[in-house]
């Protein structure tokens, strides 16, 4: 009898535990979700503003840019969400998306001020921001379960189009800024050196071009088959990689 007491309450501390640290988790995701939906609208009003007062999309970047920079590198955070277990998505699905994202923020767009004006940097802004505004409520409605119908539908409906214009605008990016890279030699490493190695960011920048052949389709799949999943109630069986 003493055993079978001791076990009950070594479980019912257990059980105690996983609720405190879910709680805590919850938490610390519904902050999460505000700040950077918040964020992110920040960002929204800050382009529209600009647009109005301007009427031209020159010099919007830099208008943004120290905001843009801070949420979206933020949100590396999501990738330590998925490794720790509090959120149950891929890590690498999530990695992917997220380092992609950094890599056009900084080592592109925000290190070669030549194209910081083309039309394709306003389009992947664009496109990034309507995508997160809708993402992150899309979370937070969802963590304080009161989740609206329209925001479900967005969230699962807005990237069929935003997806594509998205990708559309970062290679358009990519390929305004091969020109520059190519004449400045930036971020390249030529032999002889005392490393013995070299590294050209020209043909590194055209591979990261052809990556998103493979990685596109395989992103916006799974995109699909959660959307089959949540608004049509479709059983997904996804192979375990």
């Amino acid at each position: 009898a003493s055993g079978e007491e001791d076990g009950a309450v070594e479980e019912k501390e257990t059980n105690n535990k996983k609720r405190t640290k879910g709680a805590i988790a919850t938490a610390w995701l519904t902050f999460y979700n505000i700040a950077m939906t918040a964020g992110w609208l920040v960002l929204a009003v800050a382009m529209v503003r600009f647009y109005f007062h301007k009427g031209t999309h020159k010099g919007l970047y830099k208008t943004i840019a120290r905001t843009l920079k801070f949420f979206q590198t933020f949100a590396l955070l999501e990738i330590g969400h998925c490794a720790i277990g509090i959120v149950r998505t891929s890590v690498i699905v999530t990695g992917v998306q997220v380092s992609s994202r950094i890599f056009m923020v900084w080592f592109i767009t925000n290190s070669i001020r030549q194209i910081q004006n083309e039309e394709s940097v306003v389009l992947f802004v664009v496109v990034w921001t309507l995508t997160e505004i809708t993402r992150y409520s899309f979370y937070t409605f969802k963590l304080l379960n009161h989740l609206p119908y329209f925001i479900k539908w967005a969230r699962y409906n807005l990237f069929i189009v935003m997806y594509p214009l998205g990708v559309i605008g970062e290679l358009m990016t990519i390929y305004g800024a091969l020109p520059y890279v190519r004449r400045s030699g930036m971020y390249s490493l030529r032999l002889p050196n005392k490393y013995n190695v070299s590294f050209d960011y020209y043909y590194f920048l055209i591979i990261v071009m052809l990556s998103y052949i493979p990685l596109f389709p395989q992103l916006f799949l799974h995109m699909l088959r959660q959307r089959r999943r949540v608004l049509h109630g479709e059983v997904i069986v996804e192979k375990d990689e």
